[in-house]
């Protein structure tokens, strides 16, 4: 990694984080770690079919064994009146007419839908006993046809996954104007196609999830223990839609969080079950998913199939862009499914540059597979794969230089604000900047002419754009869309001085505890070690709508800013009484409260502890105490952008990719702490690295089976895959939030992939390759290579005959 850059926030101080040291020795608490004394372990009982009607369970023969106290089934719950999980973002069709939303069991009673619905769970004294039972456990299967592509899904006569979707289909959305882009269309100088897919892909945090249930008899109150990015949006669908209790009667927590990656956004069954079960049974219920339940369940990402078309000028000007894409959303809507596929995706579709005329059709599909939602980038990344794939294609075929091109379309920096054909207004960037900085680190760019033996080189770009944090209320209400809203924050300075700070936002690697306890440290001079990070907890700290979307620091560090400065200002009140000068006199900085006419001062300190005696000011006047709650509403999304570059050398004689270098410029805005953005960073390469080269989530078309269900058959980035990446910092301010923050966890993860597959396709142009799709295995590119070379050779053969001949 080069040396850090300044991020041009005024606090940026890359200080290492705080919570590292507990969790690097062993100290850290998860949520395995919680079971108490006495609890039983679920074991769920899941179906080997990917469709099936169930006849009928039969689970007398696990009751006889002993240690196990329970087995209950869908229709036990259904008798207890026990709800489903509901999707929480809706779209329509352009007519309006709604999505279909089948029901989501959280036990399935009649028919599973994938590989791994839940058909029963196993209350057991041990994880052993719970296993074994689940093997003298019945059910009577009625195999049905199954379809698990979404291309196959929509087709004539393919297998129904819901009776209610015919066609599999659940929502045909669209964006954009139609006529608008014919027009444009049939003005083109050139119209340059591409089809692609965007593979799906598996979250695999390094925690799988896990729960820990119990019930107070006494007071009548659940507390459920989970990995989760929102314990306060669990609890709201556990108690209102599952349980139908009020919500002051479940306590949600969540410990340290191994990975989360969009995946523990959601409330699973899993979860539900044994929250009703800790309640039924009296007993504290334990769940820790196996790394093959991890790959059935957990929620997966992108699965897109696209054809896409940019027209252009004489002159290589975009004219319009027409998008029709196929999402796979698996058998079941999970929370934020549609609105992911949509919303998140084909609003980003003008990515960087000027296109006058857009239009995008996404058909949302239902199959025989796990469900389909947030996953690291979310919609981002499956746009801007579309896009800077379209636009190197678009290179090629006009003959205009990949980089001209680009800079002739880039949204120019005094164009902003900038209003796109799909709804958004960005509201700062510099693209121009962000190419030129990664063209520059990257040099000498490498040629692909070179060859190195059987290894040729390729260089790619990709520029990006993307959304984080969160809309207005009233403006998502008004698209149909789910959004981020608003945000809240409760801070407390002790009689000491010492401050805490609570937080919904949901830590689960981004290292909150020290760039918020760096935002509270800096404004109000205190020392970072006596400001106290509080998380994960539904008790204690106010309604919030956890970390997903690059919103922590956007949305949640805004509201934390917005109430310390309200701290601030009442301190600076009691100040003035303390030192008996006017308000306006009064400075805090560096934990000091001076009076900048007479030089008096008085420590953060001291002030706290007056706040709190009520004794130095006329409490008719100035409120005991020193604590504020803010509640922060987001003028708009933030527009985090950038651009990553690949340098790769490719193997012709066996299809190896080796990538020697990544460039990532990133404007990310404002930053706290360069150290942890870069990690951040870091994280986002890897996984969209992963991507490109490596990761694929594959399902059996006959069978429905996932044939990638274990870490021996779905291939992650190791460290020898990776090169040492050269990040740099490239800050426009965001204007849309008191921090102008942009948000930085997932632009790694956005702009790579294409990058990645620009370069092979540079690297392997000489020989003729023009497609290939992610991941670009050996055997995918030697494939490639060799068809190229075969076409090459049959378009010889003629020209050598009419040789001969003449």
């Amino acid at each position: 990694m080069t040396q850090i850059s300044d991020g041009g926030g005024p606090d940026n101080r890359s200080v290492r984080r705080v919570e590292d040291r507990r969790l690097l020795t062993g100290q850290g608490r998860f949520t395995d770690d919680d079971a108490p004394a006495g609890a039983v372990v679920a074991v769920f009982l899941r179906s080997p079919h990917a469709h099936a009607r169930i006849r009928a369970i039969d689970a007398a023969p696990a009751l006889t064994r002993p240690g196990v106290l329970a087995v209950v089934t869908g229709r036990d719950l259904a008798a207890a009146g026990v709800g489903g999980l509901a999707c929480g973002w809706q779209v329509a069709d352009r007519d309006g007419r709604p999505m279909v939303e089948p029901p989501r069991p959280l036990l399935a009673s009649e028919r599973v839908r994938h590989v791994g619905d839940p058909v029963a769970v196993v209350l057991a004294e041990t994880a052993a006993i719970g296993l074994d039972a689940l093997e003298s456990i019945v059910v009577d299967y009625e195999a049905l046809p199954a379809v698990t592509d979404a291309a196959a899904a929509v087709a004539p006569g393919a297998p129904q996954v819901w009776p209610e979707a015919p066609g599999n289909l659940c929502c045909p959305w669209e964006i954009g104007d139609a006529a608008a882009v014919a027009r444009a269309f049939a003005a083109a100088a050139h119209v340059v196609p591409i089809e692609l897919r965007n593979n799906r892909l598996v979250a695999a945090p390094m925690e799988p999830r896990a729960a820990v249930a119990s019930f107070d008899a006494a007071l009548e109150r659940y507390t459920l223990v989970t990995t989760t990015q929102n314990p306060h949006a669990v609890r709201a669908t556990l108690a209102g839609s599952v349980l139908g209790i009020p919500e002051h009667r479940l306590q949600v927590i969540c410990r340290d969080v191994g990975g989360g990656f969009g995946t523990k956004i959601f409330i699973y069954p899993e979860e539900a079950v044994i929250t009703w079960c800790a309640g039924r049974f009296r007993r504290p219920v334990r769940w820790t998913a196996s790394r093959i339940e991890s790959f059935q369940v957990d929620a997966q990402g992108r699965d897109h199939v696209t054809r896409a078309e940019l027209a252009l000028d004489a002159d290589g000007g975009f004219l319009g862009l027409r998008v029709r894409t196929l999402a796979n959303l698996g058998a079941y809507l999970t929370q934020a499914a549609p609105g992911i596929a949509t919303f998140y995706y084909a609003q980003l579709l003008s990515g960087v540059y000027r296109i006058p005329a857009i239009h995008c059709e996404v058909r949302l599909v239902f199959t025989n597979t796990t469900s389909v939602d947030a996953y690291r980038g979310a919609g981002r990344p499956e746009a801007t794969y579309v896009l800077e794939r379209l636009v190197d294609k678009a290179a090629r075929a006009t003959g205009i230089d990949r980089f001209a091109l680009r800079r002739r379309n880039f949204i120019p920096e005094e164009a902003y604000p900038y209003a796109t054909p799909l709804g958004l207004t960005y509201d700062s960037g510099n693209h121009a900047r962000t190419l030129d900085i990664a063209l520059a680190a990257a040099r000498p760019v490498p040629s692909p002419a070179a060859a190195h033996g059987s290894r040729r080189r390729g260089f790619g770009v990709s520029t990006y754009v993307e959304i984080a944090g969160a809309r207005p209320t009233r403006v998502t209400r008004a698209q149909g869309s789910r959004g981020g809203r608003s945000e809240s924050a409760l801070v407390r300075v002790h009689p000491s001085g010492a401050v805490s700070v609570f937080t919904p936002m949901q830590s689960n690697g981004q290292g909150h505890e020290t760039t918020f306890a760096q935002l509270v440290a800096d404004r109000l001079g205190v020392p970072m070690d006596m400001v106290e990070i509080v998380e994960g907890d539904t008790d204690r700290v106010p309604f919030g709508r956890g970390s997903a979307a690059s919103r922590s620091l956007v949305v949640g560090g805004s509201a934390i800013a917005k109430a310390v400065d309200r701290i601030a200002e009442k301190a600076r009140r009691i100040a003035a009484h303390m030192l008996g000068c006017r308000l306006e006199d009064v400075i805090l900085a560096d934990g000091r409260c001076t009076d900048r006419t007479g030089g008096r001062s008085a420590t953060f300190a001291q002030v706290a502890r007056a706040a709190h005696d009520a004794v130095a000011f006329p409490v008719e006047e100035i409120e005991p105490g020193l604590e504020a709650t803010a509640f922060y509403e987001p003028v708009d999304w933030s527009y985090p952008c950038g651009c990553h570059a690949c340098e790769v050398e490719v193997d012709v004689e066996t299809g190896v990719v080796r990538l020697l270098r990544v460039i990532a410029v990133d404007d990310v805005g404002n930053v706290i702490n360069p150290m942890i953005v870069h990690g951040q960073i870091h994280g986002g390469l890897a996984q969209g690295i992963g991507q490109a080269l490596l990761e694929h989530c594959r399902y059996d078309p006959e069978t429905g089976q996932n044939v990638t269900s274990s870490l021996m058959d779905y291939a992650l980035p190791r460290a020898d895959d990776l090169p040492s990446f050269d990040v740099h910092l490239s800050p426009t301010v965001c204007l849309n939030n008191p921090l102008g923050a942009k948000g930085c966890a997932e632009v790694g993860s956005v702009g790579v992939p294409p990058a990645v597959v620009n370069a092979v396709l540079d690297a392997l142009a000489p020989l003729g390759v023009e497609h290939l799709e992610m991941p670009l295995t050996p055997e995918r590119v030697w494939r490639a290579i060799a068809d190229a070379r075969e076409r090459s050779s049959t378009r010889a053969a003629p020209e050598r005959v009419a040789n001969l001949v003449e």
